[in-house]
């Protein structure tokens, strides 16, 4: 094989490689080897035809076998012979004048890892921000719990349906007077004002009775799950069954009894772990952004672009879902344009925080265990549909990239871990209300990094706010993601998904060093998805 480099421009590089038509016959002769003993042929005992034979029969499939196999090595002996760290799967070119019997002339493009000295962790100074779980935060999640469980009691059955009414439903619905598949059900309970049912639905309750008929006109969402609903009028043909008031939820023995549990103190004890958790939480998230902060501001150096272009657009894409589902998504996407720059200096700084870290865990012996990776493999087939999850281990097992790119979260995060240990911390206490206020002020929006002018220990203000509407992590917006269920009208609607804004995500969630490549459809089985659901109107 001979290699000759043409390009060697900051961290790009490109190589010519010439696999010798030589090289490639030998291939094809050990082919032939490994599947004479299974080739069947008249008038041959098994196993003892002849190769020239078997060249004939097979020769065109043996040849691509072993030009893809001589271009594989190839690419991986220039690797090495030029020890080279490529940022992303190199590019290989056949050219196209290529014929069998000749030499292969390939063209290798690729961007490689930096240089990277490495990363002193002396001298990091952190603050512990500490919330305790005292009695009145404990409380307060329950009373947040009783309010989730809401429970409703039979109403007079003269009384007039009020938003905040749940409402027992009979329905039967048509298109153009024709019934449709799932647009019929019983004793469906329906608490209106609730924004679960597509739009018209549950306005149209309000001052219904037990016992009365109606015809509720409604319109299916645009983005509804079924096709031949989509943008179509419909008429539900609704009877009251019953008409119920919300119930005073007590927070007493009783209602822990309720849950399952002996006792209101068995009840308290479960929620402070909880709370305790989301505290922990807290802590960490502000600890690991301003670790973050402090080694952005003491490391520089140039990140592949291709790794910065792939981050930017997984950036992009969220914006770009978040915007279509404000109240007018035309406007929200053209104020987005103005913070592109912004958007792409995060994604810079992403890259190199996660090759900052990846450098800090190898130069220290940081690793993942094949027992925490074999947790975060079968963790992650739970997505797929059952009969998928072997076909996904599977694919985690043959696709190294695939497998370091599911691995890089928790590998990173122990990293962090490890630099918690080494840091000088202290500790203040403070309230919940603090420290959270101390977090968005992180999710300014400003990009931190060498010659930003800013003092990192500190809190501040960007120059200018992201004119999208900032979908960040709020308090209490991480849910249980919806079960998959069979679509039925009148369908329920999600409130608007609000995708991690990256502009907060920025502080505490650096890029994979490395990101698996696409892979085809067939390779890679389904994700288990739920249905789409109608967005629910902005507030």
């Amino acid at each position: 094989m001979k290699t000759v480099e043409t390009l060697n421009e900051g961290l790009k590089r490109e190589y010519r490689v010439t696999i010798t038509a030589k090289d490639i016959d030998a291939r094809v002769d050990d082919e032939v080897k490994s599947i004479a003993p299974t080739v069947r042929m008249p008038g041959f005992r098994p196993g003892k035809v002849p190769p020239n034979l078997i060249r004939k029969m097979h020769g065109p499939a043996l040849s691509a076998d072993a030009l893809n196999k001589a271009i594989d090595q190839g690419v991986r002996d220039l690797m090495a012979k030029e020890k080279l760290r490529p940022a992303l799967q190199p590019a290989v070119a056949l050219d196209d004048g290529y014929e069998a019997g000749k030499d292969a002339e390939l063209t290798v493009s690729l961007e490689v890892l930096p240089d990277i000295a490495t990363p002193s962790i002396d001298g990091l100074k952190l603050e512990r921000l500490t919330v305790p779980a005292d009695d009145k935060a404990v409380m307060a999640k329950i009373e947040e719990f009783a309010a989730q469980m809401k429970r409703f009691e039979e109403a007079p059955k003269t009384k007039k349906a009020a938003e905040g009414d749940q409402v027992i439903i009979d329905f039967a619905g048509s298109v153009d007077g024709v019934a449709f598949d799932g647009g019929t059900g019983e004793d469906m309970a329906v608490e209106i004002g609730s924004g679960q049912l597509i739009p018209g639905f549950e306005d149209q309750l309000v001052g219904v009775k037990t016992g009365d008929e109606k015809v509720l006109k409604v319109t299916f969402p645009d983005d509804y799950p079924v096709e031949n609903l989509k943008g179509q009028p419909a008429e539900f043909a609704v009877t009251v069954k019953e008409v119920k008031v919300p119930a005073a939820s007590k927070i007493d023995d009783e209602f822990a009894k309720s849950l399952g549990l002996e006792s209101l103190d068995k009840l308290k004890e479960l929620m402070k772990d909880q709370v305790e958790q989301e505290l922990n939480g807290l802590t960490r998230t502000y600890m690991k952004r301003k670790l973050l902060d402090q080694l952005a501001a003491s490391h520089d150096f140039d990140v592949p672009p291709t790794m910065v272009e792939a981050e930017f657009n997984q950036i992009w894409q969220q914006l770009e879902h978040e915007a279509s589902h404000e109240e007018d998504p035309e406007a929200a996407k053209a104020e987005l344009e103005n913070d592109r720059d912004d958007y792409r200096s995060i994604a810079v700084r992403r890259v190199r925080l996660g090759l900052l870290l990846s450098e800090i865990g190898q130069a220290h012996g940081v690793q993942v265990s094949s027992q925490e990776m074999q947790r975060l493999v079968m963790q992650a087939a739970q997505q797929y549909r059952p009969e998928d999850r072997q076909r996904f281990v599977e694919y985690v097992q043959q696709d190294a990239l695939a497998a370091a790119q599911l691995r890089a979260p928790l590998y990173e995060d122990k990293v962090v871990d490890f630099l918690f240990e080494k840091a000088e911390i202290s500790d203040r206490e403070v309230t919940r209300e603090e420290i959270e206020a101390a977090i968005e002020a992180d999710d300014d929006g400003h990009v931190h990094g060498p010659g930003c002018g800013h003092d990192h220990d500190h809190d501040h203000k960007p120059a200018k706010k992201a004119a999208a509407k900032k979908p960040a992590a709020k308090k209490d917006a991480v849910k249980e993601e919806a079960k998959e269920e069979k679509a039925e009208a009148p369908a329920k609607k999600a409130p608007a998904k609000k995708a991690a804004a990256p502009k907060a995500e920025a502080e505490e969630k650096p890029a994979a060093a490395k990101k698996a490549p696409a892979k085809a459809a067939e390779d890679k089985p389904a994700e288990k998805k739920a249905p789409a659901k109608k967005a629910a109107a902005k507030k």
